[in-house]
């Protein structure tokens, strides 16, 4: 990578700028290992692919009845895989 292809010159904001990126990755990783692991095309997904296919979804966050609702359009590809990797994920156990 190089040091001179860090975001600033102060020690400081680069090492929180790494401990953010590692963390995003940490996360993409964890996402694709607990909730992804039977999906083709997405078990082994890279980065961009995620980005792409998942996390860029076209979707509408709607109020009603003090709940909210993610409208997630029925034409997207990747609709089934995305809710069912949030089913998985809010079926985790919380460490208590």
């Amino acid at each position: 990578m190089g040091l001179t292809n860090l975001p600033s010159k102060d020690w400081t904001i680069n090492s929180g700028w790494m401990l953010s990126a590692n963390l995003g990755h940490d996360l993409d990783c964890w996402i694709r290992l607990l909730t992804l692991h039977d999906q083709p095309g997405l078990d082994r997904a890279e980065p961009d692919t995620m980005r792409y296919r998942l996390y860029h979804l076209p979707a509408r966050l709607a109020s009603h009845a003090r709940g909210r609702h993610l409208r997630i359009d029925r034409t997207w590809p990747w609709a089934q895989a995305f809710v069912l990797a949030w089913q998985r994920l809010t079926d985790l156990a919380a460490l208590a």
